[in-house]
């Protein structure tokens, strides 16, 4: 099995080696940040790529849809410090076939690397628990309101980048990101882009 993981920490990727070190055909690429690892996904075609949401640059969110642009069949593993209902829930429909916390128990990962691997899906029970019985607090949470290409459209507002920047970065239109902006502040019922970028400092996007 051929596993690419996309990640600014070198530890993570060691970790990984070492939890991997006992399955036997197991090759671990690593790039640290999401245009070298849709670079190293089109060149090596992995069987598994592991993504961590929160790259330099663009997110694993914007990685993710595009390996998927390239190969819908891609199998992807988000990987987060967050451990939030929300984070998970957007990874999934933005087509991830799983989700783990890098604060939770280091089996699910490999776990997660086996069922994904075979063609399955793959929830740490915990999360999936906090996804399918969220209840009124998932939907009271605002950052429930947005999308995954929303949240990172706000997570690049947060790091300071302007409209033009964050078109350049996701591959998109001036004004598709700030119709994009203007619907968000709606959502969110706050009047400007500096209240956005407090909102994505505040939810810890940045």
């Amino acid at each position: 099995m051929r596993i690419l993981i996309v990640d600014d920490h070198p530890i993570v990727a060691s970790g990984c080696r070492a939890l991997l070190a006992g399955t036997p055909d197991v090759t671990i690429l690593e790039t640290p940040d999401a245009e070298s690892g849709e670079k190293a996904f089109v060149a090596e075609r992995p069987d598994v790529c592991i993504v961590d949401i929160n790259l330099p640059g663009v997110s694993g969110f914007e990685l993710a849809r595009r390996i998927l642009a390239r190969d819908g069949t891609a199998r992807i593993i988000m990987f987060s410090m967050n451990d939030d209902p929300i984070f998970a829930a957007r990874a999934i429909e933005a087509g991830a076939k799983g989700y783990v916390s890098k604060s939770g128990d280091p089996a699910d990962l490999v776990e997660a690397i086996r069922k994904v691997g075979e063609g399955g899906v793959f929830l740490p029970p915990a999360i999936a628990q906090s996804v399918a019985f969220a209840g009124p607090g998932f939907a009271e949470n605002r950052l429930a309101k947005l999308t995954a290409r929303e949240i990172e459209i706000l997570r690049l507002l947060g790091a300071g980048k302007s409209l033009s920047e964050i078109a350049w970065l996701v591959h998109s239109s001036y004004k598709t990101i700030a119709n994009t902006s203007s619907g968000m502040r709606q959502k969110l019922g706050l009047r400007s882009s500096s209240e956005l970028v407090r909102f994505a400092i505040e939810s810890r996007l940045v």
